[in-house]
């Protein structure tokens, strides 16, 4: 009998999918974790086929900005994944975040798996019930959609420009 080699057995990369504001800024809050493999910013969600940047923005594809995030889970876990998640948006603002309005900038989980469903859902409901939002969290919990990448210069927009977040 043949011994297995527990070095190979390293779990393969996993990819979580949040919406939370202007893509840019989500991105960089993840794009930046140790663990984090790559991150593509993109639109999800919606009705149309093949969605544009200006499509989107006229808040009537029913897409949401998006990060795709890949991340090795040997090194960081879906869960802190949510944690950064809710610390870098308000969860209690429907269609809205910071001066950003329309449904395209609502807060939103695409699960990929009923595993990450289980998480997202106790994380919301330890979150709701931790009393640290006085308001109602309005997050969505999705299975995941077609993601469709956005337009490469929305890629790493804030890193390209030597900045960390969208609003001061």
């Amino acid at each position: 009998m043949g011994t297995m080699n527990i070095a190979k057995m390293k779990p393969s990369p996993e990819t979580a999918t949040f919406g939370a504001g202007c893509f840019w800024g989500v991105e960089e809050a993840f794009r930046v974790l140790p663990g984090v493999l790559k991150t593509e910013v993109g639109y999800s969600g919606g009705v149309t086929e093949h969605p544009t940047y200006e499509a989107v923005c006229t808040d009537l594809t029913g897409h949401a900005e998006v990060v795709n995030v890949t991340f090795d889970p040997a090194v960081i876990r879906y869960e802190k994944l949510l944690d950064v998640f809710w610390k870098n948006h308000n969860p209690t603002t429907m269609n809205q975040q910071g001066p950003d309005f329309g449904s395209q900038y609502r807060s939103v989980i695409f699960v990929h798996s009923p595993e990450q469903k289980k998480i997202a859902e106790a994380s919301k409901k330890n979150l709701e019930q931790s009393g640290i939002w006085k308001r109602p969290i309005v997050t969505q919990i999705e299975d995941a959609k077609i993601f469709t990448p956005a337009e490469d210069y929305h890629q790493q927009y804030l890193m390209k420009r030597g900045l960390g977040s969208c609003h001061v």
